[in-house]
């Protein structure tokens, strides 16, 4: 639910708080032999976890706690590995000359469909303190990447929504592993959010389409999470405001880490100062926990392992378009666990590199519509293992498998449902570089599920070629296949793979601090489940209650396209301290699939979607602030008093919402403290994001967010006196 971030808000700024402790910091920057910038260069301390990569002017700072000798290492591909001894505590910034490895290219990244934060070898575009600083978003990370072009914000529903694809089409992938519950349990009409922090991850790479053989079972996109290898933090953090409270500790060594956070949330009080739109009969409450372990096991070798539960229960009425009351009353009780334990080394110098992990998680909702079961539960056990092999001239080669056992349930009306499938998928993936400025990424993906009992091949290729210093244009074509959804199977398990084709052009520019991007794609959608009701007239046989169980009749003839184009530009550099992005996406598309009676627009589509993100880091008062203003253009509706001929053709008001966030940083006795306040929706607008009818078709309804105008405001201390804030992470 949205606000849940209210919680998590706090927890965010405690972290980030820690992880930018203040010690010895060392700047400088990386170029060629000819005094060109390198951007993307990694420089790290040996033997360490401190370290950074070089920004698109070839600088690089970071902090470090080591004040003797140590050996300062920079890795460029390209180029040949730089090792000098340094004085840890030295302040000087520090000039860096890579030269180029004789044999060697000039190469590019291959880029088409993806958006990179803190990659290895990519330009950060978003870091955690984006996602945390982002007005509007919560410091949720799918809120931040529904800012992003290409993506639909769809106010009444979770999860991401790309280029004219469901929530469904998008998976989360934490270290490779899927997570089969990325975000708080589904209600009626409101958002829900994700369940993780943004600080708990090192690198965020938000693919639009095109994406990598390593990935699968998703039709659209997919959210890649790496978390962290090392927490800098130690010491106690509380954290209160006006939803939750909460404590973590945090403590690290040079070989491991461990951090633990324990929270208690209950939104009455909330609810008091912000006017609700919803009827709550039992006001959410939530509490949970999480751990984190990191363990260097040797001197390449790393264990990572995280755990989290938590337990959540409310009650409302909820507007529902099938009961003749107009009302339905629903109770809910949400357990939810999740731990993923990875290892990954190296050998060979370098040459081999091993990813592997093991994921286990559960959850399970008690729900009940007026007393009648509707509950469910999921659990997945999955394993993974990839092998890469770097090879001469910067070519790669990875193989990798992975197999998944999961088993769901589900009651509808006292009915109980269940299914239990095994999915395995094997994929090989090569980098090849065939001059100074072109490379070549081809892979292959199989897969099976035995719940349908199908196989699947899916080719993917990408091409990028270097039009610049800074500049380069990437293609990309793969073909994505995804199980139905288990709904369907639960009373049909002869159904086929669902498969999308993408086909994207992208053009990109980083320089300066300053990016411009621009993308065109073109989706084919084929074998979508389409399900006929059986019942009598086209226009009779649609249900628009979106919380329907699917009973009729279906097959794997449904079909459709998605095309369009993203813009998107930032610039960090033009003004001091400010940072902002503009995005724009369009998006042309029409599906039959589902009950559609022909092919028409999906009513989670909006054609326009713009964003306008700044933010500004005042210094002198240690306050930052940010502005976030979205505008979406109206979405189809189904109105039953349409013919056929005009199924979907109604379409809701534009979208549109401005909102403001706010922290500052001060001490009391020594120990840091962090004071925040966020508005949503300064305008109060009274945004609508469907309609729905009754039964009868005679009265509208609208559907908009669960609270129009809404503040939050919220405080935390770090109780160690050690504690600084990096104003350049700010």
């Amino acid at each position: 639910m949205k606000t849940l971030y209210l919680f998590f808000n706090s927890l965010l700024l405690m972290i980030y708080i820690g992880q930018a402790s203040a010690q010895t910091v060392l700047t400088g920057r990386v170029i060629d032999q000819k005094g060109h910038a390198l951007p993307g260069a990694n420089v790290f301390l040996r033997g360490t976890y401190d370290g950074a990569n070089t920004d698109s002017s070839g600088a690089f700072r970071f902090t470090t706690s080591r004040k003797d000798t140590t050996t300062l290492q920079v890795s460029y591909i390209g180029y040949e590995p730089f090792v000098q001894k340094i004085t840890a505590g030295q302040t000087a910034p520090l000039t860096i000359r890579l030269t180029e490895m004789a044999n060697e290219l000039n190469t590019v990244v291959i880029t088409a469909g993806s958006f990179e934060a803190s990659d290895e070898k990519r330009m950060t575009m978003l870091k955690p303190m984006d996602i945390v600083t982002t007005a509007g978003a919560g410091a949720d990370i799918t809120a931040v990447m529904n800012l992003l072009p290409g993506t639909q914000r769809v106010g009444e529903q979770e999860g991401l929504f790309v280029r004219g694809g469901s929530n469904a089409e998008a998976k989360v992938v934490i270290d490779g592993m899927i997570v089969q519950n990325p975000y708080f349990s589904s209600l009626p009409d409101v958002q829900s959010r994700g369940r993780f922090q943004p600080f708990m991850f090192k690198g965020t790479s938000f693919s639009t389409g095109g994406y990598s053989a390593q990935y699968g079972q998703a039709l659209s996109s997919v959210l890649l999470l790496n978390t962290a290898d090392q927490s800098q933090n130690n010491g106690l953090s509380l954290s209160l405001n006006m939803a939750s409270a909460a404590v973590s500790y945090d403590h690290a060594t040079d070989k491991s880490s461990v951090s633990a956070t324990g929270y208690y949330g209950n939104l009455k009080p909330l609810f008091a100062l912000v006017p609700q739109t919803i009827d709550w009969t039992s006001v959410p409450e939530f509490a949970g926990s999480s751990l984190t372990y990191r363990l260097k096991a040797s001197k390449t070798g790393m264990l990572k392992f995280y755990g989290m539960y938590s337990d959540s229960r409310l009650g409302m009425n909820f507007r529902d378009p099938s009961s003749e009351n107009n009302f339905t009353a629903l109770k809910q009780r949400n357990r939810n666990f999740f731990t993923t334990s990875t290892y990954t080394d190296s050998w060979a110098n370098g040459r081999w590199l091993l990813n592997s992990g093991l994921s286990y998680s559960y959850d399970t909702d008690a729900t009940t519509f007026d007393a009648q079961d509707f509950g469910r539960s999921i659990q997945r056990l999955q394993g993974r293992i990839v092998l890469t092999r770097l090879l001469a001239n910067n070519n790669s080669i990875l193989f990798g498998a992975e197999a998944h056992a999961i088993t769901l349930s589900n009651a509808v009306q006292n009915v109980n449902y269940s299914l239990n499938d095994n999915y395995s998928a094997v994929f090989v993936e090569s980098q090849t570089y065939l001059g100074r400025s072109l490379a070549v990424q081809v892979g292959l993906r199989g897969e099976h599920t035995s719940a349908i009992g199908r196989f699947n091949l899916a080719p993917r290729v990408s091409l990028a070629y270097k039009t610049g210093l800074y500049s380069q244009v990437s293609l990309a074509y793969g073909q994505f296949y995804q199980t139905p959804d288990y709904r369907y199977l639960y009373r049909n398990t002869s159904l086929g793979f669902e498969r999308a084709d993408h086909l994207i052009l992208n053009y990109q520019i980083i320089k300066n601090k300053r990016t411009f991007r621009v993308e065109t794609f073109y989706k084919n959608y084929v074998q979508l489940v389409r399900e006929f009701t059986g019942q009598a007239g086209s226009a009779s046989r649609y249900d628009a209650n979106p919380y329907r169980f699917p009973w009729g009749r279906t097959d794997n003839s449904g079909n459709g396209y998605a095309q369009g184009f993203d813009v998107f530009w930032r610039d960090q550099k033009t003004v001091k301290g400010l940072d902002y992005w503009i995005t724009y996406s369009y998006v042309d598309t029409k599906r039959l699939f589902q009950q559609y009676t022909v092919a028409a627009t999906p009513t989670f589509i909006s054609n326009h979607n713009i964003s306008l993100i700044t933010k500004r880091y005042f210094e002198k008062i240690s306050t930052s602030v940010g502005l976030t203003y979205t505008i979406s253009s109206g979405r189809p509706y189904y109105n039953p008093n349409r013919s056929d001929a005009d199924f979907l053709t109604d379409r809701t008001p534009f979208v549109n919402n401005l909102s403001f966030s706010a922290s500052h940083v001060t001490k009391i006795k020594r120990n840091l403290v962090v004071i925040y306040a966020a508005v949503d929706n300064i305008l109060d607008t009274r945004n609508v994001f469907t309609y729905r009818y009754t039964p009868d078709g005679k009265t509208r309804y609208a559907v908009g967010p669960q609270s129009y105008r809404s503040f939050f405001v919220g405080g935390m201390i770090m109780l160690s006196k050690k504690a600084k804030v990096n104003v350049n992470e700010l």
